[in-house]
């Protein structure tokens, strides 16, 4: 049994491909479904942010498993699976804990330290929970692994300045205005993690810098209204339906989306008049996986259109301020990760120093019982002494092989110690 990671990333993958393969909260239990339909499948947790897809999985044969993985995927990008292959990070064992515990605390993210991560990691453990895809293996994985990322941001500066895809976009919005967003009629499109979070930069800004009305459009009016009154004292937001999308956009300056959607929510032909309509042109800035806006809408005249990729290249200084903090965040990691090893090495070892110890206390309370008329001449408590007697004896033979179970398991010694084991003594 293994556990794998198999995914496509950011790093690797441009940002059409991202998109393709994207698992929403929709289509979730679906793909879960499929995985633990697979003969070689196990366990599963589905990761889908806006910059990486990745399938976690425990497997009973690797590479047929890989396969599988490879295969859904590739069904959703709507491609080859042999063509996805080169685009796609393939990890197994004790890489893929590394690999989560870093995804956790920031460190694989565009933006260095980014605080949205660590909730997504926590939701995609909880929805495989959910799902009854997620079984002792992942879940302990996957609690390290959250553990880790709040440790990393407890105990480290990683997680201050510019650490959401939110801040980026205002900080970038701001930068494209004299005068930054001041005055500015914004519409924020989703009252999701993302767009509240893009409500809650804005209202972080300076008095001075923020802007003069704030349209929050959303599916779930209560949502969108949640979202707005939670920055009432600071902002003065308000909230509509999806009805209300179009007006909303050709009443702003600047527009935020960041909804999950499998068609583009804006086209080029509704934003067309809205950007004819703004005298200082209109700034779009697209969060949404898939995106949101048809970026043909990116050669409309007097409107300039931002999505992922704009943003990644954007924090490229926020990285390199941080970078000292990032080298702390990694020994966090690190000691995270001897934590876990130490914890699966036991978990690994546990059921058969368990069936061990069984097993040999039953021949020995056996055995005492069939003698305990030879020793009719002992009373009842020298009977218990030597009762207690064996007992100590048995741990003290015991002891030893227990350790080296445990200090062995999850290698190739400790294998091959339990496989003895388990034909010495009919385990």
């Amino acid at each position: 049994m293994s556990v794998v990671a198999v995914g496509i990333e950011h790093l690797q993958a441009p940002l059409e491909l991202l998109e393709r393969v994207t698992v929403g909260d929709a289509d979730l239990a679906k793909v879960l479904a499929a995985l633990r339909a697979s003969d070689n499948v196990q366990e599963a947790v589905v990761l889908s942010t806006c910059l990486r897809t990745e399938v976690y999985a425990v497997v009973d044969r690797f590479h047929d498993a890989v396969d599988d993985v490879c295969e859904l995927l590739a069904t959703r990008a709507g491609l080859p699976a042999d063509e996805l292959l080169g685009r796609t990070s393939v990890r197994f064992d004790d890489d893929v804990a590394s690999h989560l515990f870093s995804v956790a605390a920031g460190l694989e993210s565009a933006v260095l330290g980014e605080t949205e991560v660590l909730g997504q990691v926590r939701r995609a453990w909880e929805r495989a929970r959910e799902e009854r895809a997620c079984g002792p293996v992942l879940g302990e994985l996957f609690r390290h692994a959250v553990q880790a990322g709040k440790r990393v941001r407890a105990r480290t500066g990683i997680a201050r300045g510019t650490t959401s895809f939110s801040f980026a976009a205002i900080e970038l919005a701001g930068r494209q205005r004299d005068g930054g967003l001041a005055g500015a009629a914004v519409s924020v499109v989703g009252a999701g993690e993302l767009g509240a979070g893009i409500v809650q930069a804005l209202a972080g800004l300076p008095e001075p810098r923020r802007p003069a009305s704030v349209v929050v459009v959303n599916r779930s009016r209560d949502r969108g209204r949640q979202v707005a009154d939670a920055v009432a004292s600071t902002l003065g937001a308000r909230a509509v339906g999806m009805e209300g999308l179009e007006t909303a956009v050709a009443a702003s300056d600047v527009v935020f989306t960041a909804v999950e959607s499998t068609g583009h929510v804006l086209t080029a032909g509704s934003l067309a008049p809205a950007a004819a309509a703004r005298p200082r042109g209109l700034l779009v800035f697209d969060l949404g996986m898939p995106r949101n806006v048809d970026p043909a809408a990116a050669a409309i005249g007097n409107l300039t259109l931002f999505d992922m990729e704009d943003l990644r290249s954007a924090v490229i200084q926020a990285v390199d301020e941080r970078r000292q903090e990032a080298e702390r965040a990694s020994e966090i990691v690190s000691e995270e990760l001897v934590s876990y090893r130490a914890a699966s090495r036991e978990r690994g070892a546990a059921p058969v120093v368990s069936a061990l110890r069984s097993r040999l206390e039953e021949v020995r309370a056996r055995e005492l019982e069939r003698r305990r008329g030879q020793l009719g001449g002992l009373g009842p408590g020298a009977f218990e002494e030597v009762d207690a007697l064996t007992k100590a004896v048995l741990a003290k033979v015991l002891h030893a092989p227990t350790v080296a179970l445990r200090e062995t398991s999850g290698t190739p010694k400790g294998e091959r110690l339990v496989e003895a084991l388990r034909a010495l003594f009919d385990l």
